[in-house]
């Protein structure tokens, strides 16, 4: 997920912590020059290193069901596989090792035919009772974490794992959920030996666990790094990787580096490969990324963009929709993400980012228009009195308390847009501690939330109450018709199969979250990269992370 401030130049350096989500800026014009091995063959050999952010101190975790961190989930990718694959492009799913599934008419049983040669790099073969074991671990993980396990909410409804034939395997439902199917191409369901299986969730955060990717995972040292070396033998990519065989790199070496002037510095110096930040680089640092012959690639993190949720509780300004309307007149989107993160920065455009599949963009009704919400406040009742900076309301004051990050931007820049119409914004920093009680206590007016994921599903993860990691902030940010309309939606699009029907039903919902005040987008999320001109074959998978299995480096 994305963001929030200080002073607004101050803001793009602070831009270290957007909420610790939001994951970089567009690149658009920033593509300067490129690698120079295009149209060369690639060679085998070489280490890459690479530096991320450092990982969560608080849930330092490589085991896939278990962790969201981004830069763990681009690793995964790299010493595992799923059963299918998504096309970053369409969004379409493709075989992977699975060749083939069958989905039955009512939604409920899911059955996946196994690819032929696959096996884990302790040795295991991956077959039927291979998957079923990772599946049984995923419902026992769910169950022991109370569903707080990162990948629990995307088996949401399976009720058991079924072992056909060697080659066959079943899942099956006790409700319809189409976003299974691409469920089963994330990160999160990559599969793990069954050696790995038997070691404890708390071990397997740590390493130790094998999959049937390209590369082994040897050392994971949380805050310090983590070694991948290439996988001998390896021959079933997914259909969307040219590379058909094993990897053409050596050895990944990955740093930690929590300073992002410092992560820049050693790129364009040479001393790493690619520099891959939590969020945007600066103007300067692409300049001197672009100066030194590096290049840059950036893509839309897909799922929930950055955006701003109400409390629209008894009481709390919000709870009037007319209010809540005129918001989004007040609110310059594109203005926010320029002066945030740079004049190439892209408007958000919906309550989700454009890589996500079904994405319906709602730019028409962001449209920044101050005077059109001075109007809709009128209307309402929130006058502006002659000399006032405030508007108010049988004597109250038209306030409302964002709740921020000690480390986020972007705040008073947006706190200096509703002013504007009249609206106070008070800035509540609250710690990651804290927002828990803060959320359920109701102390707050406005508070942000994302949520990354190639499939509009994720959205119900934090408005459908029953599904909800934080029950409170679904509650708060809906009245009870809205949330019951919203959650209907939600149940008839993973209900269906149907491709053109579940496109006109998260056309309908993102059209609803908007007419109904139910998000407020601040920010488009976008994964960034600054890449040395020696590595060729970059790619983004379809969550917006690093593929390597087509990357080489020039001798």
């Amino acid at each position: 997920m994305p963001t929030t401030i200080r002073a607004l130049r101050r803001t793009a350096a602070a831009a270290a912590a957007v909420l610790t989500l939001l994951a970089a800026a567009c690149g658009g014009a920033d593509q300067p020059s490129g690698p120079t091995g295009v149209g060369k063959q690639p060679v085998r050999g070489g280490t890459l290193n690479l530096a991320f952010f450092p990982d969560n101190a608080a849930f330092a975790c490589i085991d896939p069901f278990q962790t969201y961190w981004i830069e763990h989930r681009t690793l995964i990718r790299n010493f595992t596989d799923s059963l299918t694959d998504q096309n970053p492009d369409t969004g379409e799913i493709v075989p992977w090792l699975a060749t083939r599934w069958q989905i039955s008419p009512d939604g409920l049983d899911f059955t996946f035919t196994l690819r032929d040669g696959v096996t884990f790099s302790d040795g295991a073969p991956l077959d039927a009772p291979a998957v079923k074991a990772n599946f049984d671990s995923f419902l026992q993980e769910s169950r022991d974490s109370g569903g707080t396990a990162y990948g629990a909410s995307y088996i949401q409804g399976l009720q058991s794992t079924e072992v056909v034939d060697a080659k066959t395997v079943r899942f099956h439902f006790d409700q319809p959920n189409s976003s299974f199917l691409q469920a089963t191409s994330t990160t999160n369901l990559a599969l793990l030996s069954p050696a790995s299986l038997r070691r404890t969730p708390q071990q397997r955060c740590l390493g130790g666990i094998s999959g049937t990717g390209p590369f082994t995972l040897d050392n994971y040292t949380p805050g310090q790094g983590v070694t991948l070396s290439r996988r001998a033998g390896y021959h079933w990519p997914s259909p969307l990787t040219k590379n058909t065989g094993e990897a053409y790199l050596d050895k990944i070496q990955v740093s930690y580096i929590a300073e992002d002037s410092v992560r820049t510095g050693d790129l364009v110096s040479g001393q790493i490969d690619i520099a891959w930040p939590r969020n945007p680089f600066t103007v300067e640092d692409r300049d001197l990324i672009a100066r030194s012959g590096a290049y840059l690639r950036s893509r839309s993190l897909p799922g929930v963009s950055y955006a701003l949720f109400p409390n629209v509780s008894n009481g709390h300004p919000l709870a009037d929709a007319q209010v809540r309307q005129a918001l989004y007149h007040a609110i310059d989107v594109k203005t926010l993400g320029t002066t945030v993160f740079g004049p190439d920065y892209p408007a958000v455009a919906g309550a989700f980012d454009k890589t996500t599949p079904y994405f319906a963009t709602q730019a028409a009704k962001l449209n920044y228009d101050p005077a059109q919400a001075g109007r809709i406040l009128d209307a309402a009742g929130w006058r502006l009195a002659p000399g006032d900076q405030y508007r108010s309301k049988d004597g109250k004051r038209l306030s409302l308390t964002l709740a921020v990050d000690p480390t986020a931007i972007g705040s008073e820049l947006l706190q200096d847009q509703l002013r504007k119409v009249g609206i106070e914004v008070q800035l509540k920093v609250i710690t990651a501690a804290e927002r828990s009680a803060v959320t359920a206590n109701g102390q707050y007016d406005l508070l942000g939330n994302y949520f990354t994921r190639a499939d509009p599903g994720a959205l119900q993860f934090i408005l459908v109450e029953a599904l909800a990691n934080s029950k409170a902030l679904a509650r708060n940010s809906q009245q009870p018709e809205t949330a019951a309309r919203i959650a209907d939606l939600f149940a008839s699009a993973v209900r269906t199969t149907d491709p053109v029907q579940r496109r006109d039903i998260y056309g309908q919902l993102q059209s609803a979250l908007i007419d109904e005040g139910v998000a407020f987008p601040l920010f488009e999320r976008v994964q960034y990269a600054g890449i040395r001109n020696r590595v060729n074959g970059f790619r983004f998978t379809s969550e917006s992370f690093l593929d390597l299995r087509d990357v080489w480096i020039n001798p």
